[in-house]
């Protein structure tokens, strides 16, 4: 069964998710640096990883698209993991709001993992 990461790039942070094939669930994981998303991914070993892909309303690419896509290119494909790429719009909105509804304290951090999470969990329920 495979297994999937999803990442929610920021320059500042990056939100990672875990899920798999079989249970088709996206679990927010952790939030990390940049630079520290190849330990993570190195240590759950995913089949896939899900980078969630920014883009204007109106479908074009942005600066922020164009630094994802550099990241993934510098970063992410040198893993050696299958990658693949899902659209993230208002993936941090809904992920604020999910964290607010829940009534428990959360930091911005817990934001960007929350947003992974949906962005895995789109790109799953479209398997």
């Amino acid at each position: 069964m495979p297994s999937y990461i999803g990442i929610d790039y920021g320059s500042a942070r990056v939100g990672i998710a875990t899920g798999n094939s079989e249970s088709k669930l996206a679990t927010p994981l952790t939030t990390v640096a940049p630079d520290k998303v190849a330990a993570v991914i190195a240590e759950h070993t995913p089949d896939i990883i899900v980078v969630g892909l920014p883009r204007s309303l109106d479908g074009r690419e942005t600066p922020q698209t164009l630094a994802v896509r550099r990241y993934t290119d510098d970063v992410l494909a040198g893993l050696g993991t299958e990658l693949a790429f899902q659209d993230e719009a208002g993936t941090s909105s809904v992920a604020e709001e999910r964290l607010k509804e829940s009534g428990r304290k959360y930091a911005r951090g817990d934001i960007d993992a929350e947003a992974a999470a949906i962005i895995l969990q789109d790109y799953l329920d479209s398997l």
